[in-house]
């Protein structure tokens, strides 16, 4: 008769609790490949989110200069703390992410990689929390909900394609790079799930004004994605008709097209267009 199987956190006195959107990865080959997918090297200094029982981190402790690990669970980051207890590469924090002032922590956040199994409830708060400041950590992987994934390295035309995918792809380089099926988890998630990679382009290739006008342009657009284009322009920017020829005329985009056709490229286009729109100033150089 063959052992039952159990649970994550059975024998550990650890029950996964769902308000934090806890699911323990149980599969050693999983994990190495999700840790591989950084290339964490000795020199770096890594930032995981999430580390509960420690599956990825066992992979990471001695393989890189400085290991910080955020865990919101108390008992967790207590037993996080137990575990690694002397070694002065591995730092543990209880602490939100989203409250963690990386500045304060790391020695260089453009150089930090970040890795992370994170609650699915908050991933793209954290995903944003990352990229919307500066500097950035250099490299990004983190475990989300395969539709989450999908709409992140989505291209224009395609109905996954938005506000996220124009967002991340602005400011950074966004692959999914492995898919991981529910039965990887205890407790088993309701989802699956896939690991996507960012890297940040660095140096970063808009400014902070550019990057805010995207963010309100995508904003806009997204939230009428099946107006075309101009007609969201004319209420959103209280456009006239001459001001939309102009548009057109600079950017040489078909502002009858709906937002879901535009690529990043084009939005980024199109926002600092609106800008020099606002204030004909900036385009004239004074």
């Amino acid at each position: 008769m063959t052992a039952p199987r159990r649970m994550a956190g059975e024998g550990t006195g650890h029950r996964a609790k769902r308000s934090l959107g806890q699911n323990f990865l149980i599969d050693p080959n999983l994990q190495r490949r999700i840790v591989e997918a950084l290339s964490p090297g000795p020199e770096d200094e890594v930032l995981e989110i999430g580390p509960g029982l420690g599956a990825l981190t066992r992979h990471l402790v001695g393989q890189v200069r400085r290991l910080i690990l955020v865990e919101l669970d108390r008992d967790l980051a207590a037993r996080l703390r137990g575990e690694f207890a002397g070694r002065e590469d591995v730092v543990v924090f209880e602490r939100d992410v989203l409250t963690l002032p990386l500045e304060e922590v790391v020695d260089d956040v453009a150089a930090l990689k970040v890795i992370g199994n994170i609650p699915y409830n908050i991933t793209t708060p954290i995903i944003f929390s990352l990229l919307e400041r500066r500097p950035r950590p250099s490299s990004i992987v983190l475990m989300v909900q395969r539709e989450v994934a999908e709409r992140i390295v989505a291209t224009p035309g395609g109905k996954s394609y938005g506000a996220l995918a124009v967002g991340v792809q602005s400011v950074a380089q966004a692959e999914r790079v492995l898919d991981v099926g529910r039965r990887a988890f205890r407790p088993v998630p309701d989802v699956e799930s896939a690991v996507v990679r960012l890297e940040p382009h660095q140096p970063p290739r808009l400014s902070r004004d550019d990057e805010a006008a995207l963010r309100v342009l995508t904003r806009h657009a997204f939230g009428q994605r099946r107006k075309q284009f101009q007609r969201i322009l004319r209420s959103a920017y209280h456009l006239d008709a001459a001001a939309i020829e102009r548009l057109e005329r600079e950017t040489r985009f078909d502002l009858r097209a709906r937002p879901e056709t535009f690529s990043p490229e084009e939005f980024i286009a199109l926002a600092r267009q609106l800008r020099e729109e606002e204030d004909p100033a900036r385009g004239s150089g004074s």
